[in-house]
This record gives C-alpha cells, sequence and structure tokens, in this order.
C-alpha cells in the first residue's frame, strides 16, 4: 500500500537521508511529501506496520527490470524428442545418434520415443536393448536421466546433455 490507502494510525518509517522512528500517519505521509517522494508500506505484519519513504514509480522500474534479468538468465531447456521403432536398422540407428550427439553438445535433452505399432510390442525386449544400446553409445556426450520405461505402446527414455 501506498501514502493514504495505508490505514494503521502508527507507522515505523525508514528509508535514507531522513529521521527513523516510530511517527503517526500523517506525520510521516507529511515527511514523505516534504521529500517529493511516497509513503510505502513494507511490512504490514509488523507492530507499528514499517513504511519506507521513496520514489515508488521507480521502485516499480526498479523492480520489473530485476525480474527480467532473472527470467533472461534463466536456463531454458530445451528438449529434443527423437523416434525409434523395435525393428530400427543400423543405418537408421545410427543417423538417430549422430542428431542425438549433436542435440547434446548443444546443450539440448534428447527424449527418445520407441513406439511399438500393432502386434510389434511382442518386441519390448528387443527395442529396450536398442534403447539401452543408444544410451550407451551417448554416455560420452550425456547421461542417463531415465531408464527406458513402458508407458502403453511407447517406451520413452530421457538422456540429458553432461556438464562442461
Amino acid at each position: 500500500m501506498i501514502n493514504e490507502a495505508i490505514t494503521s494510525p502508527v507507522v515505523r518509517v525508514v528509508g535514507e537521508g531522513i529521521e527513523q522512528g516510530i511517527f503517526n500517519i500523517r506525520e510521516a505521509l507529511q515527511m514523505a511529501s516534504d521529500a517529493g517522494l511516497d509513503l510505502v508500506e513494507i511490512s504490514d505484519k509488523a507492530t507499528p506496520p514499517v513504511c519506507r519513504i521513496i520514489n515508488y514509480s521507480k521502485f516499480l522500474y526498479e523492480q520489473k527490470r530485476k525480474q527480467k534479468e532473472m527470467k533472461a538468465k534463466a536456463a531454458k531447456i530445451v528438449v529434443k524428442e527423437l523416434r525409434l521403432g523395435p525393428n530400427t536398422d543400423e543405418h537408421d540407428f545410427n543417423f538417430k545418434l549422430n542428431h542425438a550427439m549433436k542435440f547434446l553438445k548443444d546443450g539440448a535433452k534428447v527424449k527418445v520415443d520407441m513406439f511399438f505399432k500393432g502386434r510389434s510390442i511382442i518386441y519390448k525386449e528387443q527395442g529396450e536393448i536398442i534403447m539401452l544400446k543408444f544410451a550407451q553409445l551417448l554416455t560420452e556426450y550425456g547421461k542417463l536421466e531415465q531408464l527406458p520405461k513402458l508407458e502403453g505402446k511407447r517406451m520413452l527414455m530421457i538422456i540429458s546433455p553432461s556438464k562442461k
């Protein structure tokens, strides 16, 4: 809350270059207006509530800027998806393996998806062997985050890039 929106009759005033202490609300508002600034309630839970004399619009601008910086610095996780089949031949396997290496080098996670069509679910052991072989060949570039797990007619595995 700012200025007249503050309902407490007595407040503790803090700030740079001003007299700090406990004042009634009218005195605090007068101090803020004399300084050409706003009285902003920082902590309403304290007794008496703590208020600070600051330029409120500048304060809001600084907060938005800090949030924007934090958002820009936040790590963006990219997940690339590769699809294999239980009967994937050697050339296709190597082709997908090279793509996975490139994705992991670029810092993206790789989600390997094996889809069993129709009655090919009887080859789930063969599919798991292919997925584990895929993960083993990628150990230099990334580590296995989630082991191959069968969910319905799909088997999923996630590989995250190794730290540099």
